[in-house]
Formats: C-alpha cells, structure tokens, sequence
C-alpha cells in the first residue's frame, strides 16, 4: 500500500469516528466540543501542511490513535467512557480512569510528533537533548492543557464539570500531567529506534 493510500484510510477511519462521537453525545455539546477540540485544531493544519511537510507514517498512525482516543472521550465523556468502567471491575479502582488513558496518550504521541519536527527543521538532532526536548514540550502543552481546564471551569461550572472530569480526585490535575510525562518516556524508550528508521527513509541523519 502506498503512504498516500494509508494515510487517506487513516483519515477517513478517524473522521467516522469524529462524526460517530458527536451523535447523540452522553454529556452537553460543550463538553463535546471541548473535548474534541485538540483534533479540531489540528487536522486543518494537518491538511494544510501535507503537501509541503508530510509526517512519516509512523507519526500519522499516531495521530490517529491520538484522535480516536480524544473522540471516546468527547462521546461519553471521559468519566462515563465504558473502558474505564470495566478498568474498575478488573483492577478493583474507585474512579473511572480512562481520562488517564487520555493523558498518557497525551505524552506518547505527541513525544514522537515534537522529535519528528525537531529533528527535521532545527540544528538539533538525534541524541539525548532531542529526547529532553521531545518530554519537555508534550509536558508543557499538558500544563497550558490544564489552565484551560481550569479557565473553562471559571467561565461556565456547571456545563464543564464533565470536562475537568476530576471524579472527586483532589490530585487529578497533578497526575494528569504525570500521565504525560510517563507516556512521553515511554514512547521514546520503545520507539525511538523504529522511529530512526522511518527519518532516515525522508533523509534525515
């Protein structure tokens, strides 16, 4: 299969579901529309830069991950999402942790997505800074990911409590960004050599 071919069914498969979440959302149209958000924003700059910066497939494949994830979590929201609901019957929780999911996504393929555009537009190349770099930036868009949470909550209380989706857990904020940092290591511990691969392939040493 050609890339242009799997990217195209990666596209369609993540937009069936964009359009399966906004159906009959669990929660309010708000809480909707920012949960789904992140891919809202991203795919028109996705689509706008294909022709001139296309991503490696590993990192698209990501993305869609990424964004079916997101679109889960704006159907039900992330507290009601049945993934989670099962978690708690299997490992004896008292929360729905499929937010967590969310979060470790949050770092992982966003890990891969900033060491892609690093290593391809700047001096810095493979090596221990660049995976510095690659933790730092997914760890910082988790935090300005939170302020929102926040200011959002400020705005409306009662339309977004869905959003902030703490449960309860009074170090939700705390461990949301946790997530992040753990995921972000964890891609680069197990990808970063496939993800070589695929640089090396677009010309990238």
């Amino acid at each position: 299969m050609s890339s242009k071919n799997y990217h195209i069914i990666l596209l369609a498969i993540v937009l069936l579901f964009w359009a399966w979440s906004g159906i009959g959302p669990h929660d309010t149209r708000l809480t909707w529309v920012l949960e789904t958000a992140p891919f809202m924003i991203a795919l028109p700059i996705i689509l706008l830069t294909y022709k001139r910066f296309p991503l490696t497939n590993l990192t698209y494949t990501l993305i869609a991950i990424h964004a079916v994830i997101l679109m889960f979590g704006g159907h039900y929201s992330y507290a009601k999402v049945p993934l989670g609901f099962w978690m708690e019957d299997w490992f004896g929780w008292t929360r729905n942790n499929y937010d967590k999911i969310g979060h470790f996504m949050q770092g992982f393929g966003p890990a891969i997505y900033t060491r892609e555009i690093i290593a391809r537009t700047s001096p810095l190349k493979r090596g221990k800074m660049l995976g510095f770099v690659s933790i730092c930036v997914p760890l910082a868009f988790s935090a300005l990911y939170e302020i929102i949470e926040w200011m959002a909550s400020l705005s409306n209380p009662a339309d977004t409590e869905a959003f902030l989706g703490t449960q309860g857990y009074i170090w939700d904020t705390q461990t949301d960004m946790f997530w992040c940092l753990i995921g972000s290591i964890v891609a680069l511990i197990l990808l970063t050599k496939l993800h070589n691969k695929y640089l090396q392939r677009i010309g990238v040493r």
